[in-house]
């Protein structure tokens, strides 16, 4: 099994908050969960909106992806975005969250998010949450 990581996620395993995530991922082998360079963008805007520990959160961001590999947007990626976009479309939902949603899909990865109802009804894409009490 492949993973993909929302940002949500990613930053539960910043925060080691809920522990059930870090435990989930140190039981995966290296290379099984992944993030979508769109989830490392909002990490980064996060990090630069930042006004206090900037330095120390762009670094335990650096230690996060050295340990999952930050995947980038393909044209087939794009192509299964108009595809979730033509599916679903309503226009309240994120622009972000359904160009994560397209490249897990394509990717045939299981989505790994704590927002669940974000991700609804995307014909394809498989979701596990993994900050829900084991």
């Amino acid at each position: 099994m492949r993973y993909m990581l929302d940002t949500n996620i990613c930053i539960y395993l910043i925060k080691s908050h809920p522990p059930q995530v870090l435990r989930r991922l140190e039981a995966l082998t290296q290379g099984s969960a992944v993030m979508s360079v769109v989830t490392y963008a909002e990490l980064r805007a996060g990090v630069e909106i930042q006004s206090t520990n900037r330095a120390h959160d762009d670094h335990v961001l650096s230690l996060l992806v050295a340990r999952i590999p930050v995947l980038p947007f393909t044209p087939s990626d794009a192509e299964s975005f108009g595809v979730l976009r033509a599916a679903v479309r309503e226009r309240s939902r994120n622009a972000m969250d359904r160009l994560i949603a397209a490249h897990a899909v394509n990717l045939g990865v299981i989505l790994v998010t704590n927002n669940e109802a974000d991700f609804k009804d995307y014909p394809g894409l498989v979701v596990e949450n993994w900050a829900l009490s084991a």
